[in-house]
């Protein structure tokens, strides 16, 4: 996932924090997360099957998996010349080579104008491959999945530290008034601004920290590292996102345990923003995703 915006770093609501959780189950809440983080990352189509990110330039590109084509596809997925994307402005079309097809939701077809929004992913299949295409500030990008990644087919399964009472704090939300910008850098060292509605204040082992939140929907997203980072856990950072977000000064249970990788910690498809620099916490959360993930070999 291109993951310059916010809006799809949020991944799925299987990575949702509730901003109240009141109720004495809460253990048993956070295993049943993680059971869905875990098949949401294994599913078709997921991080764990992503073959490929092309960039396209405006007009034709053709495509395939012979050495000619503007977008070279990997052995093994789809014929040589398969046929042509053609990038207008605001519009994308994919027209296919006489007796090839693709597939989407079961129809068969030769040609298609693409859906182009990143959060709302419009896939199709030819075999076992898959692709969809996404706009970025004018630009867009082709991204390939193969549903017999290798990846994939070797991927044993995320790592979490155990759930722990002390990593799940009282916080409170403190909104900007009038809202923030706040740069965000991403792996390719991109530069975004991105809207920030506040920031939560917590203690943890007696030291107060806060988390600048990023994006503007309902919730609260954070990009973070601490100094766990690069010894048991995903080196750039992790992410943390509360489904709801709080009221104005309302204290709330922050659940650190739910702290998770980026999409880059499991595909180099994906392009994963980077923690600003307020959002680097002296301290060690030792809670939430390890890394690396369990793989065969």
């Amino acid at each position: 996932m291109d993951m310059t915006r916010i809006a799809p770093l949020l991944l799925c609501a299987a990575l949702a924090v509730p901003a109240l959780a009141a109720d004495a189950d809460w253990k048993k809440a956070d295993a049943e997360w993680r059971a869905r983080a875990e098949q949401s990352l294994r599913k078709d189509n997921g991080w764990l099957t992503l073959a490929g990110r092309y960039p396209m330039k405006p007009g034709a590109n053709t495509f395939g998996t012979a050495a000619d084509n503007d977008i070279v596809f990997p052995p093994g997925l789809g014929p040589e010349h398969m046929g042509t994307v053609t990038v207008d402005v605001g519009r994308v079309t994919v027209k296919l080579m006489p007796g090839v097809l693709m597939e989407q939701d079961g129809i068969p077809m030769d040609e298609k104008v693409m859906g182009t929004d990143p959060e709302n992913r419009d896939w199709v299949q030819i075999g076992r491959a898959s692709f969809h295409v996404i706009e970025r500030d004018g630009r867009y990008i082709l991204r390939l999945a193969d549903k017999e990644s290798d990846v994939r087919k070797r991927f044993q399964g995320r790592v979490w530290y155990d759930v722990k009472d002390a990593y799940r704090v009282k916080a409170r939300f403190v909104p900007y008034d009038p809202q923030r910008k706040i740069a965000i850098v991403n792996v390719l060292d991109e530069v975004s601004d991105e809207p920030s509605p506040g920031y939560v204040e917590f203690k943890l082992h007696g030291r107060t920290h806060r988390l600048d939140a990023v994006g503007d929907d309902e919730g609260l997203f954070f990009v973070l590292r601490d100094e766990t980072a690069g010894k048991t856990t995903y080196p750039p950072g992790r992410m943390l996102y509360v489904e709801k977000k709080p009221k104005p000064g309302e204290t709330f249970m922050l659940d650190l345990n739910r702290a998770y990788n980026p999409p880059c910690a499991f595909s180099e498809y994906t392009t994963c923003p980077l923690p600003p620099k307020q959002n680097i916490l002296k301290a060690k959360i030792e809670a939430g995703e390890k890394y690396p993930p369990r793989r065969e070999g």
